[in-house]
């Protein structure tokens, strides 16, 4: 029996041999590092702008505070470093669990990703209002 293996409409190459249980065994195909580098540095720029618009809160907010003589509370503090710091998290998260996967498959975790960051980081401006964020 050869194990030379043959390539299936799909992409993906299939062994001659067989596995233990006696089904044929199949290997999937990596995609292109570089396309999975460029899905993830095209999904980084949206990331990277949710982490600007937390940055800019986080200064604009201290700004209009310190207008009105006073200061962010310690909440205050807490929820937008908490905005600076999910977009990066959330990346990370959705990053690692595309990686090594479909193009496709990345893609779509990076998206869900950054959907979930909008839709906390949207939250928490609607929740904690300016109003909750200053002693």
């Amino acid at each position: 029996m050869s194990d030379a293996g043959t390539i299936d409409s799909g992409g993906s190459i299939r062994s001659g041999g067989s596995s233990e249980a006696g089904a044929p065994t199949a290997t999937r195909r990596r995609p292109p590092r570089w396309l999975l580098l460029t899905i993830a540095a095209f999904f980084a720029l949206f990331y990277a702008y949710d982490i600007w618009e937390a940055i800019g809160n986080l200064v604009g907010l201290n700004l209009q505070a310190q207008s009105l003589d006073t200061q962010l509370s310690v909440f205050g503090w807490a929820v937008l470093i908490v905005g600076v710091l999910l977009p990066v998290v959330v990346y990370a998260i959705a990053y690692r669990l595309g990686q090594n996967r479909a193009f496709g498959v990345q893609a779509l975790t990076l998206l869900v990703g950054l959907c979930a960051v909008a839709a906390i980081s949207i939250n928490m401006a609607a929740v904690f209002g300016f109003a909750r964020l200053i002693v």
